[in-house]
């Protein structure tokens, strides 16, 4: 039988984080794989291993290190997610998305989300990065959601709209930023999959004609209860490898890590930007 958390389950956990910190957050930051170096930035650094909060999903993938990293960053006080974990690791959705509750419960307004994401729009390149603009949630189509089990009405609503998952006024300023940078910024949908197997010519076939641009196995679910907590979210995907539209090509984690090292150096821009412009 399934589990389901309670706000019990995130209470305990915003707890114990809230009692480990003398910084109030008010902008969360998750990093996809191969992005944690985006981390490195945060001053004034207070450092949680997630392995001792209470409920918190640990990541079993190379490139996610596992821990919460509190600090400012362009005059934000904000808590980084530096690794995430994944359904495919075999948690229930609940767990996966546990952290954004947690940011929920410590008051956090806003979250920024970042993925390494496999092209599926065929001008896309390795090193690329596109702001999500929207999303295909397969994995809830298919029964996989996050918000499946009872309802509190304390955390959000039973139904809660998804019609502007990705905020209007952060997408602009990321698009101002990147801009001003000089940044190539790609703006496209997000497809959302369980993962772990990498997509079949066929599969990315499919849904290139669903009009995803980019596809990858986080994220999607992290924006649902995100919006159904009433935070304000933008999202990144960096593009770590080619469209494999024809099967000419093999898609590797290890390719995925490699692209990382092109990625952070762009997103760092653009979420440091961002930050820099935020205002609430």
């Amino acid at each position: 039988m399934e589990t389901f958390l309670t706000r019990a389950h995130y209470e305990e956990a915003a707890a114990f984080v809230r009692s480990r910190i003398r910084q109030q957050p008010t902008i969360g930051l998750v990093l996809g794989s191969g992005l944690g170096g985006l981390a490195d930035a945060v001053e004034d650094a207070e450092i949680i291993a997630a392995t001792e909060i209470p409920h918190w999903p640990h990541s079993t993938v190379s490139g996610h290190s596992g821990r919460l990293v509190i600090g400012r960053l362009e005059g934000q006080t904000i808590l980084v997610q530096q690794g995430r974990a994944h359904y495919y690791e075999g948690y229930s959705i609940q767990q996966v998305t546990l952290p954004i509750r947690v940011m929920q419960l410590l008051g956090l307004h806003s979250v920024i989300i970042t993925n390494a994401a496999g092209a599926i729009n065929p001008a896309y390149e390795p090193g690329d990065v596109m702001l999500i603009e929207d999303q295909l949630n397969l994995m809830g189509m298919a029964g996989v959601s996050p918000l499946r089990g009872p309802n509190d009405p304390s955390l959000g609503p039973r139904f809660p709209d998804m019609s502007v998952p990705y905020d209007r006024e952060w997408r602009a300023l990321a698009i101002a930023v990147a801009a001003e940078a000089g940044l190539k910024l790609h703006r496209g949908v997000y497809c959302g999959l369980a993962g772990p197997s990498f997509e079949s010519p066929a599969e990315l076939r499919f849904l290139r004609l669903a009009g995803a641009d980019a596809v990858g196995m986080s994220t999607v679910p992290e924006v649902i209860v995100a919006r159904h907590g009433g935070l304000r979210v933008l999202g990144f995907s960096g593009i770590s490898n080619k469209a494999n539209l024809d099967g000419s090509t093999i898609t590797t984690h290890e390719e995925v890590l490699e692209a990382g090292k092109v990625l952070v150096p762009k997103l760092t821009t653009l979420v440091r930007g961002v930050l820099r412009r935020m205002k609430v």
